[in-house]
């Protein structure tokens, strides 16, 4: 039953966890055309935040440090180590347990017989060690009564130091200084014997109550992982909100999201169209003002030039005039004003200004143009092309309504596929099997508390047996120094010596009663406790115990590994026990420990639910209609028409710059002012030369207020931003004006059948990827519970804790205990011997001699 109801809690783990194995779909890049393909990645997913799984804190702390006890440990390991070196007989084992394992028939006498012969020797070789330990056990017990038997037949005998006469030698000072010594050196050995079996068999005792707490704390951690699972695993469920609200979120900005990228890769060949067009319309305004300001320069010059000439003409018909004086007929006065007169001509315009013809027809034909807001009709394609999220989300409503209800209808079946199974039931059913359990090894404490207590006082008995021994020598040997006395002989000796040495004989007679008893326990002992710390306890501690479980094929020849024959009833699935020790002491989840997903189809409940393929489907059938898109309406394109048909291009723009680069006059009035000023100069001083420099001053004001005015109309400072620039930018603009046009209303076209024709390229490639956007929150989701089924949910830390609990109490508990009583009474059985024989040897030097030898002088 407890079986059934760990395998129910782990299927809903495995229910839940179901989202793990997802089958990768990587990111298929999306082709966008405009007039080539190229490829483009998916757009990064947003991380999701699922928060933490609620935590098991467990209070268990499989850790065992002996303290001062460790000392007596490391010395009976290294004893062991000693007597056993061999490595662990793994493969013999594996050995013994096939052939046991492999159904042979006791009648198969010849089959045994070879099993016996191929095993047995490698056996004993492993053992040498505790054989011959055992060997000379055996022999020590035999042996033992035997010599006692005959020392006291001998002693009767007179013999053995039976006989009560002492002879006289000059040395018996130090005899018996050296057996007092090596009779109180022996005996301080043996009673650290005995108080290193009285620490030991103290130890288990006192870990009694240790193991209550051990099994305490396991039971109380078993407790909170049954009680602490059914919560973690409604938290894995209930985080599919978090990636489905994620999904709804998306769902319901379709239109930026899906749209605003459909829009991102059509406005590659649409906006640059758009653009064309506005810049267009910006050089129809730009084309008027220029012809505004041709127009009115080439007034303002034309008006300027006129009075210029009519100014120059008068001045030149005065100055005529003036020359016509009879006082230039005079000698060198008349070659002057010859020279003058010969310049006469010079005053005049050059720049006319007049036969330029005007550009009233194609500024009114702009300004009929113009008439027509072509700007305005451009940023009504730029909204309509702008609109396309409003259209993808309008034209894709139904779908997502549809989606909506596929995601519910995913979130119902992962929490009706989790409640399937009665997991707080079992999970209940397991803490009240648990409490039953606890309850039950709680009734034994009182049966163990004083099977433990026999156990001490059988214990102590035997150490009694030694400790007897001990007193009956250390009183002896009190006694016999204390009485001794030197001027004394041997007969004469007084009654506190001889009691001394009667005592001595009386540890002797004790030790040969209870030293083959106490070797009967320690062989057993050794045996049995050095044989489990060699081949349990040591392979536990260092996990090659597991190898043996975990060896293929070692129940059955077709059965491959133990653990998931036992658990699952499949014994081909990859599951050891070393492996799953590791994982629970790790800390990580029992789903991943006992490599659950093996037993369960993950993939189909994945396409059958959250990762579902009907999810593509249903945007495989996406259609999203922008025909609807205008982007130049009839009016922008007669607009465009017409404004090549302007007339712009038939005006002579070479004339205007002709005669703007010509100079306002045919010769520099200041110059003509200088020179007609030297020439006064060179004039007697009278009218005439007066007249001549009121000339040169009415021609400086001719320039000053007429020629210079025109100049800069024309060409200088302010001109060329005017006259000059507006030419050049007519010039400009009207150049294959109406090849321009075409081309905008191309581009214009080009973009209106790719959203018409080739939209739904585009369309299909950025749904793949939106939808690879969706798929990949469920991916994280996934991800995520794959990643806490691993590490978070169920950790199975309390069945690693049970194994090193059941290490700690057997092993170091008992065994080392066990193991460490035997190592010091068997000290003390050793040293017994040389106790004897110092005891006798000792004895005969305080004893009451029935004769001595006497020496004459």
């Amino acid at each position: 039953m407890l079986w059934t109801r760990w395998l129910v809690l782990l299927l809903c783990w495995g229910a839940t966890g179901s989202e793990e194995q997802a089958d990768e779909r990587g990111a298929v890049p999306a082709e966008v055309r405009s007039d080539s393909r190229r490829e483009r990645s998916p757009p990064p997913v947003e991380p999701l935040d699922f928060g933490f799984v609620p935590a098991a804190v467990y209070d268990t702390h499989a850790y065992y440090e002996p303290g001062s006890m460790g000392i007596l440990f490391h010395m009976v390991h290294a004893f062991l180590y000693i007597i056993q070196p061999n490595p662990f007989p793994k493969d013999l084992i594996v050995k013994v347990i096939q052939q046991n394992m492999g159904g042979i028939k006791i009648e198969e006498w010849r089959k045994i017989d070879n099993w016996v012969n191929a095993l047995l020797p490698q056996w004993i070789q492993y053992e040498s060690g505790f054989l011959i330990c055992a060997t000379f056990g055996v022999v020590f017990v035999v042996l033992i009564p035997v010599i006692a038997m005959c020392f006291c037949m001998c002693r009767c005998c007179d013999n053995c130091g039976g006989e009560m006469h002492q002879r006289q030698r000059k040395n018996a000072d130090c005899h018996r200084g050296f057996y007092t010594a090596s009779l109180v050196a022996t005996t301080i050995f043996i009673i650290v014997g005995v108080l290193i079996a009285l620490a030991a068999n103290h130890n288990i005792s006192s870990q009694v109550k240790s193991t209550r707490r051990l099994i305490n704390t396991n039971m109380r951690d078993l407790k909170t992982f049954a009680n602490n699972t059914p919560a973690q695993v409604d938290y894995l469920t209930a985080q599919y909100t978090t990636a489905k609200n994620k999904v709804l979120s998306d769902l319901d900005n379709i239109g930026p999201l899906l749209g605003g990228r459909i829009h991102i890769q059509l406005e590659k060949s649409v906006i640059p169209s758009l653009d064309t067009a506005l810049r267009m319309a910006g050089a129809m305004r730009e084309t008027k003002e220029a012809l505004e300001n041709v127009s009115s320069s080439l007034e303002v010059l034309q008006d300027g030039v006129g009075k210029l000439q009519a100014s120059l003409s008068g001045e030149r018909a005065s100055l005529s005039n003036t020359l016509s004086d009879p006082a230039c007929t005079n000698g060198a006065v008349s070659h002057t004003c010859n020279t003058i007169r010969s310049t006469l001509s010079q005053l005049g315009i050059n720049a006319d200004f007049s036969k330029i013809p005007d550009v009233n027809h194609a500024l009114a034909n702009v300004n009929t143009v113009l008439k027509t807001d072509l700007s305005n009709i451009v940023q009504k394609g730029y909204a309509s092309f702008n609109d396309t999220p409003r259209l993808v989300k309008e034209q894709t409503k139904n779908i997502v309504a549809g989606v909506k209800g596929m995601l519910d209808k995913i979130g119902a079946e992962i929490t009706g596929f989790s409640k399937m199974f009665p997991v707080e039931a079992s999970l209940a059913n397991f803490t009240i099997f648990l409490n039953e359990r606890h309850k039950a090894i709680e009734s034994y404490y009182p049966q163990i508390d004083q099977m433990d207590f026999y156990r001490w006082i059988a214990c102590v008995a035997v150490l009694c047996m030694v400790v007897l021994v001990m007193a009956f020598n250390i009183l002896g040997l009190l006694c016999g120094n204390c009485g001794y006395d030197k001027q004394a002989s041997p007969t004469t000796r007084g009654c506190l010596s001889n009691t001394g040495g009667n005592l001595l004989m009386a540890g002797v007679g004790f030790s040969f009663i209870f030293a083959w008893v106490l070797m009967v326990i320690v062989t057993t002992l050794f045996v049995v406790g050095g044989n489990v710390e060699k081949l349990i306890c040591e392979p536990l501690a260092n996990r090659q115990l597991f190898k043996i479980i975990d060896t293929p094929f070692l129940v059955h020849p077709e059965k491959r590994n133990f653990l998931p024959g036992m658990l699952f009833q499949n014994p081909n699935i990859d599951l050891t026990l070393g492996g799953m020790y590791r994982e629970c002491y790790d800390n990580n989840g029992l789903y991943h420990a006992l490599q659950l997903e093996t037993m369960f189809n993950i993939n189909s409940f994945l396409n059958r639910t959250v990762y579902n393929r009907d999810l593509a489907k249903v945007f495989d059938s996406v259609q999203v209609d922008l025909q609807g898109i205008t982007l130049l309406e009839q009016a922008g394109r007669d607009n465009l028409i017409n404004f090549a048909n302007s007339g712009i291009g038939q005006i002579d723009f070479q004339v205007y710059l002709t005669e703007v680069n010509k100079g306002v006059t045919l010769i520099d009035l200041l110059s003509f002012c200088s020179d007609l000023e030297g020439q006064a100069d060179q004039l007697p001083r009278g009218a005439l030369e007066n007249a001549l420099r009121g000339h040169a001053s009415s021609i400086r004001f001719i320039h000053r207020e007429q020629v210079v005015p025109l100049e800069q109309a024309m060409k200088y400072v302010r001109a060329r931003s005017t006259l000059h620039q507006s030419v050049k930018q007519l010039q400009k603009t009207s150049n294959d004006l109406p090849v321009k046009v075409t081309n905008v209303l191309s581009a214009i076209d080009a973009a209106e059948y790719l959203i018409a024709h080739n939209a739904s390229h585009v369309v299909k490639q950025e749904t793949k990827a939106y939808v690879q956007g969706l798929v990949g929150y469920f991916k994280q989701y996934t991800e995520w519970v794959k990643n806490s089924l691993t590490t978070e949910v169920a950790q199975c830390k309390p069945i690693s804790n049970i194994v090193d609990s059941m290490e700690i109490v057997g092993c170091s508990f008992i065994i080392d205990s066990l193991n460490t009583f035997w190592f010091g009474l068997g000290s003390c059985c050793i040293l017994l011997i040389p106790s004897i024989i110092f005891s006798v040897k000792l004895a005969k030097y305080y004893r009451r001699m029935d004769t001595e030898d006497v020496f004459e002088e």
